[in-house]
């Protein structure tokens, strides 16, 4: 298994520690591995991502189904967080997402607008926020400027800062693609030169190589493909997205080998809500198992 960097050695000031801690140590497995329930896809992606389990389009259905299911945190928009999370505050760690957008626009020069703020999170209780960088877009110099804004003051708040380090833009999808181990590498090494005190990303494809930069293109096996991101994310730590729904094996295996590169853990969405009640518990009861074989101090 691969070193994964204590909280000690991240260089966090006394409030991030204090919230970093108490995510990873008095929630979840209590191991210092992290599991999160994203349900910012209603945002992302609409309504259609609750077809498959119309109950999951219920804030409170999800917000009751991550304390039952033993999460780290879940993590929400500002207008879910303020009608729904009382409800559960202190009893699941809040990340609040601070940017976001619809997917009716084309991707090719994505941006995801601010329409919250780390005061926000401080007033809502929340433990982290979460903020989405697209890596490559047209619109970087936009949105490194909203980073560099939440940046600041998530470190004058002393809030942990989560980056949703999404590849998008034509340039990406010329090279190789969104989840390509170029463009998820890639992602990775900018959230942690960018100042992110978590970076989630995508699990690599290392298959996908057509018109990639040299180096990129060869022969590697997932494992290495996600070993070389834990690595290019340094002392920031790292979570592996869950992506679209698939297969629970390939999912399992997904979660082995992040956990096996030094991943701090993962964070499924869409593999976990969009099954009944009971399927969705005994899909993260695997998980767990899996993370509690990845204990850190």
């Amino acid at each position: 298994m691969a070193h994964r960097p204590p909280l000690a050695e991240l260089g966090l000031n006394t409030g991030k520690k204090t919230r970093l801690h108490r995510i990873l140590h008095e929630h979840g497995l209590r191991n210092g591995t992290a599991f999160f329930l994203p349900y910012d896809q209603g945002l992302e992606h609409g309504p259609r991502d609750f077809f498959a389990n119309p109950a999951a389009g219920d804030p409170k259905y999800i917000l009751k189904l991550a304390l039952e299911g033993g999460f780290n945190g879940i993590a929400i928009q500002i207008g879910l967080a303020e009608k729904f999370y009382w409800d559960y505050a202190g009893e699941l760690p809040l990340v609040l997402k601070l940017n976001g957008k619809t997917e009716i626009p084309s991707d090719a020069e994505a941006l995801s607008p601010l329409h919250g703020s780390v005061e926000d999170a401080v007033r809502l209780g929340a433990d982290a926020v979460g903020y989405t960088l697209y890596v490559g877009t047209p619109a970087q110099e936009q949105d490194f400027a909203q980073l560099r804004r939440v940046r600041a003051d998530a470190h004058r708040f002393g809030m942990p800062l989560i980056v949703w380090a999404y590849p998008r833009g034509s340039a990406i999808e010329a090279k190789g693609g969104r989840d390509s181990f170029y463009a998820v590498d890639y992602a990775a090494r900018t959230a942690s030169e960018l100042g992110a005190d978590v970076v989630k990303v995508n699990f690599p494809h290392p298959a996908k190589i057509d018109n990639v930069p040299g180096g990129y293109a060869r022969e590697t096996t997932s494992q290495q493909a996600i070993d070389a991101v834990v690595r290019s994310a340094g002392r920031t730590l790292l979570l592996v997205s869950g992506g679209g729904k698939a297969g629970d094996d390939a999912m399992l295996e997904k979660a082995r080998e992040s956990m096996e590169a030094g991943a701090t853990g993962l964070i499924f969405g869409r593999n976990v809500w969009q099954r009944d009640h009971d399927e969705s518990l005994r899909f993260v009861s695997a998980l767990r198992e899996i993370l509690a074989k990845y204990s850190s101090s």
